[in-house]
């Protein structure tokens, strides 16, 4: 994941019109009662982790990489799910070609509303935020491995118990985190490109794995895993989904995890793996990452510290709870 330390130009426009993008003043708060969703496994959500840690760096072209592939579609078709691999070529800034493949699993291929769930699955290919060893890949135990995590323990939960009201499709992106080297500064794109960063999510919102295919809203997981993490709002989010982003931080607190979930702005001018699919693939979907006010992405992000020394099981539980209650609730 990418903010950029000068924002876009747009920046300050998206800003204006997000904060009237329907989370508050005229936010509907529903008072049912919630309906109990399956409970997660805190331990299973920390082993999802460490068993992506433990593949070493998941960067394209590597053996890493390949291997935390074919985990995936064989742990995604043990829950039962319908999988397809879409694989792809793409160029990353400076000129490497890499192999690239999103792994989409589908359950209930039957019902008509669906929620697509997404998190990226690569690495950060070099610690550019280090203060040594600049061009070390790193473990990504946060993120990548977080977000991942979560949705495969959602896939389990799944597989174990009686089914939402809804159809689930699971998307893990590919190519999100090989943009620029922070010691370069942007380096121009070429034809077609819209970014560096998140080439799997630009290339599945144009090249859709299912012809027509669509979802109710999404919600994308990014660095979801560390101590003391804090979800805050972003403008991408506030713009072009804010009813869901109310729906989810709104359960989030009724569910007592109003400590991880903020309601109140934090990124804007965020480049994450949304931004297209809200763009191109046209579904409103929301971003659930951790935003430090004073860090913007904590200490560890972008370097050797991102391993799973950071990894919380509460805040791993807290977020698959909120997601699963979310579903069980449509």
């Amino acid at each position: 994941m990418n903010f950029k330390n000068t924002f876009f130009l747009l920046a300050l426009v998206v800003l204006a019109s997000a904060c009237g993008g329907g989370n508050s003043g005229n936010e509907t708060v529903n008072t049912q009662p919630l309906k109990a969703a399956p409970q997660s496994s805190a331990d299973s959500l920390y082993a999802f982790v460490e068993k992506q840690v433990a593949f070493g760096p998941r960067v394209p072209n590597t053996d890493g990489h390949m291997q935390a592939a074919d985990w995936f579609v064989s742990k995604f078709e043990s829950y039962g799910a319908n999988v397809t691999v879409q694989e792809f070529e793409d160029n990353v800034y400076d000129g490497t070609r890499v192999s690239l493949k999103n792994v989409i699993a589908s359950f209930y291929p039957e019902k008509k509303k669906r929620i697509l769930l997404a998190a990226h699955w690569d690495t950060r290919p070099f610690a550019d935020k280090d203060s040594e060893n600049k061009e070390a890949p790193i473990d990504g135990a946060n993120d990548g491995g977080s977000g991942v995590a979560v949705l495969l323990e959602i896939a389990r939960v799944l597989s174990t118990n009686n089914a939402p009201n809804v159809g689930v499709d699971i998307i893990l992106f590919d190519g999100e985190d090989w943009g620029e080297h922070q010691d370069m500064g942007q380096v121009d794109l070429t034809a077609g490109k819209e970014s560096w960063w998140c080439l799997g999510s630009q290339y599945w919102s144009k090249n859709k794995h299912k012809a027509g295919y669509t979802a109710y809203y999404g919600i994308l997981l990014d660095m979801v895993g560390a101590s003391d993490a804090t979800f805050y709002y972003d403008s991408v989010s506030q713009q072009n989904a804010g009813r869901v982003m109310s729906k989810v931080w709104n359960t989030a607190h009724r569910l007592g995890y109003q400590n991880f979930f903020k309601k109140s702005l934090g990124a804007t001018g965020l480049m994450d793996d949304h931004v297209f699919v809200n763009k191109y693939a046209k579904i409103p979907m929301i971003d659930i990452l951790d935003y430090r006010p004073d860090t913007f992405f904590g200490d560890y992000h972008h370097t050797q510290a991102d391993n799973m020394d950071v990894i919380s099981k509460e805040t791993l539980k807290a977020v698959t709870q909120v997601v699963l209650t979310t579903l069980y609730n449509e």
